[in-house]
């Protein structure tokens, strides 16, 4: 066991002897609580074995008890303390840290880890854009599909379903796998895997051809999600993370709205095949881009950073014990068959009921689900962070505040006559905005009461639920429900043969009236996430707890 040194500087004005223990400023004895004792305890035994980084941490998590212990401190020293813990470049002097940059050096090395971080989350932006162009392109040209292969809307429903429950299967090792090898090959290989698979849709010729290549589609973006959040985990600190993950997120409303237009435009033009087929090209860019993301240190953006440790147990039962999580998994099985019902469904719905060519639809489609979710992300990322700075649950409220405010808008939105676009556009934007809010408040959650060894797994038990539970039912369901509605409507209207040319003129009714299962299951939604709000405050500090435990204990 190493030793602890027998004079240990800190900042030049103090030294701690390990040996009493005790802390002299100036060759005076202060004093300061035992918990603060026990961190620079921690760091004298550190000296000499660590690096200079690891080093300086334990030094400034000393320091910060220092600055909050000692009680005979004046204005003048505390000043002090506050403008030398902000300049890691002034320890030149000290035993431990003799080989420390000079400030020149530092602040070069700091802008250049700066520009590291950024192009890791411009890159994880565009590999989530790429993610959901390709997962949404099925829903742009849904309608010559179904028209090409003579389909009811649960068989159409069920592609996406198809999608969904391989994603939700593959996500649960390849999040563990996310735990322990190289986050960034994990997700470059998976965007290969899904563009290669996308663009092979455009050959199928039947129906089970498009539903297997959608099954590769599903395996390759499984891989995105726990590798993406556990990298801005550990990219980013808590007090930032809402918002890098809501920039990360963009990537949804951004892909989304890139879909419908591009596929919208292309299909018209040149069909739906080729849709698929220009998809896949800009997926194997960011394939390549994702190699050269610099993996951060596990851990190494948290106040006590306890790196790859977790708590003892099974992971899986670790991650499920945690009442905020099964909150969490509850809530976005709720949110995802709203969501992926809306996407799978919008664009037929606004060609059928009101009446819009495919490129028309599609564009309206791309503003109502893709443009206006943007400024729901970022507002939820940033009202959420402020909040959780007044209160622990704070980030849980914002979210489930804005999913209330977003019921009458989308209420409102189906009570539309036919043909009145533009009133859809507006209210059903505005709900869906709205419903972007759950994204930057709940993934950030996940990080805050799950430790960084965890939480690729903690992630992927989450969307294997989120997806079983909810994006697999909500296309196939509201796809039911309009095929039952649209027969009681011909039936209602005296037909007596029953057949896909017989029903088509009831099918903008029956899925209209199907439409209306997403506001009911937003209510749902919105009591799932206030009893989220209850628990993790309290989970919140007992993982702080743990970590700075773990923290001292190295």
């Amino acid at each position: 066991m190493t030793t602890a040194r027998s004079n240990f500087y800190l900042f030049n004005e103090f030294r701690f002897d390990p040996a009493t223990p005790a802390l002299f400023r100036d060759g005076k004895r202060i004093d300061v609580t035992p918990k603060a004792l026990e961190i620079l305890r921690s760091a004298s035994r550190k000296c000499g074995r660590g690096s200079r980084k690891r080093l300086l941490r334990v030094a400034r998590l000393g320091y910060k008890y220092i600055y909050r212990a000692a009680e005979d401190m004046d204005s003048n020293t505390i000043t002090s303390l506050r403008r030398e813990r902000s300049k890691p470049s002034s320890l030149p002097d000290h035993p431990c840290y003799n080989q420390m940059n000079s400030p020149v050096e530092h602040t070069t090395a700091t802008t250049q880890q700066t520009r590291r971080v950024w192009f890791a989350l411009f890159i994880l932006f565009g590999v989530n854009a790429m993610n959901f162009f390709d997962r949404q392109i099925l829903g742009a040209v849904a309608e010559p599909i179904r028209k090409e292969f003579g389909l009811s809307d649960a068989s159409l429903g069920a592609l996406s379903t198809a999608f969904t429950l391989i994603y939700a299967l593959v996500g649960v090792p390849l999040g563990r796998l996310a735990d322990r090898s190289s986050r960034k090959t994990i997700i470059s290989a998976g965007i290969f895997v899904w563009s290669l698979m996308t663009a092979a849709s455009g050959l199928a010729t039947n129906f089970w051809q498009i539903f297997v290549l959608r099954l590769g589609v599903g395996v390759g973006e499984a891989s995105c999600a726990p590798a993406a959040t556990s990298l801005i985990g550990d990219l980013f600190p808590p007090a930032q993370r809402a918002r890098a993950l809501s920039i990360f997120m963009l990537g949804l409303p951004v892909g989304l709205a890139l879909s419908f237009a591009v596929s919208g435009i292309v299909a018209r033009q040149y069909g739906w095949r080729a849709a698929f087929v220009v998809a896949g090209i800009p997926g194997v860019l960011f394939a390549i881009g994702a190699l050269f993301i610099r993996e951060p240190e596990r851990g190494g953006s948290e106040e006590y950073n306890v790196g790859t440790q977790k708590r003892p147990g099974s992971p899986y039962r670790l991650v499920l014990s945690s009442p905020t999580i099964l909150w969490l998994i509850a809530s976005g099985a709720l949110h995802n068959f709203n969501m992926y019902a809306i996407g799978a469904f919008i664009t037929p719905f606004l060609m059928r009921y009101h009446g819009a060519d495919i490129q028309t639809a599609n564009i309206v489609s791309m503003i109502v689900y893709g443009v206006l979710g943007a400024p729901g992300l970022l507002l939820g990322g940033y009202i959420g962070d402020a909040v959780m700075k007044r209160r622990a649950n704070g980030r849980m409220l914002v979210g489930a505040i804005a999913i209330v405010i977003s019921i009458p808008f989308i209420i409102l939105a189906l009570g539309r006559p036919g043909g009145d676009l533009a009133g859809f556009m507006v209210l059903m934007g505005l709900g869906c905005g709205l419903m972007y809010f759950y994204y930057s408040t709940v993934y950030s959650t996940i990080q805050d009461v799950i430790e960084p060894g965890l939480r690729g797994t903690a992630m992927a038990l989450y969307f294997m639920a989120m997806y079983l539970l909810g994006a697999s039912f909500g296309p196939y369901i509201i796809g039911l429900v309009s095929d039952h509605f649209t027969q009681q409507a011909a039936l209602g209207a005296g037909v007596t043969i029953v057949n896909q040319q017989s029903l088509e003129p009831f099918r903008a009714d029956g899925l209209h009236s199907a439409m209306y299962i997403i506001p009911v299951l937003s209510v749902l939604l919105a009591g799932v996430m206030f009893a989220a709000s209850r628990t993790v405050a309290k989970e919140i500090a007992a993982l702080k707890t743990w970590m700075q435990d773990s923290f001292t204990k190295e």
